[in-house]
C-alpha cells in the first residue's frame, strides 16, 4: 500500500492554532523564525538518528526517515521561494508534487546521516535568508500554482507550521 496524497489546502494555518501539532502563528514573529528554523532542525537530526528511522509505522505512513527527507526538500524549496520573491515582483512558484518528489527521489532509502545533514543545512540557509530581511521586504508577495498569495513574513509562518507539524507527526513534538 503507498502513501495516500495529502490534498488538504493548509494555508489556514496562519490563521488559527493546528489542533494537531499545536503550531499558533500569532506565538512567534518574523524575527524568531530564524532561531525556530534552527532549533528544529536539531530536533530532526536527533529524530534521524533513530535505530527504527526507517521504519513505517503503517503501510500508509511515511517514516521519520521520510518525513526527514521531506523537511530537508521543503526548507530547500522554502528558501528558493524567498529568493525568488527577492528578486522578481510577484513571481508566480512552480508546483512542487511532495508526493512524486519522494518517490523520484526514493526517501524511504536515503542515508539518514546523508537527509540530517541536507537537512540542517537547508534550514540554516533558509534561516539566514529570513534574517537577512527587513521590514520592507518581508512584504514582498508571491503566489503558489494554486492562486494562494504570500508575503515572505507569511511564507516564512507557512514554512516553520510544516516543519513542527512533521515533528509531531513522527513522535518529537
Amino acid at each position: 500500500m503507498g502513501i495516500t496524497p495529502d490534498t488538504k489546502d493548509w494555508t489556514w494555518v496562519l490563521d488559527r492554532p493546528c489542533a494537531d501539532c499545536g503550531f499558533d502563528p500569532a506565538a512567534q514573529g518574523r524575527g524568531d523564525l530564524p532561531g525556530l528554523l534552527r532549533s528544529t532542525a536539531e530536533a530532526w537530526a536527533k529524530v534521524l538518528a533513530r535505530s527504527d528511522v526507517a521504519r513505517r509505522p503503517a503501510a500508509d505512513v511515511w517514516s521519520p526517515l521520510e518525513y526527514g527527507a521531506h523537511v530537508r526538500d521543503v526548507h530547500e524549496l522554502f528558501a528558493q521561494r524567498v529568493r525568488l520573491m527577492l528578486e522578481e515582483d510577484g513571481p508566480t512558484f512552480a508546483n512542487w508534487d511532495q508526493d512524486a518528489t519522494a518517490v523520484e527521489s526514493d526517501y524511504a532509502h536515503q542515508d539518514p546521516d546523508r537527509v540530517a545533514a541536507g537537512l540542517v543545512a537547508a534550514a540554516g540557509t533558509a534561516a539566514d535568508l529570513y534574517a537577512g530581511l527587513t521590514e520592507v521586504t518581508a512584504q514582498r508577495r508571491g503566489t503558489r500554482s494554486n492562486g494562494d498569495e504570500f508575503t515572505i513574513e507569511s511564507l516564512g509562518s507557512y514554512h516553520l507550521h510544516d516543519v513542527v507539524h512533521h515533528l509531531h507527526d513522527v513522535g518529537a513534538r
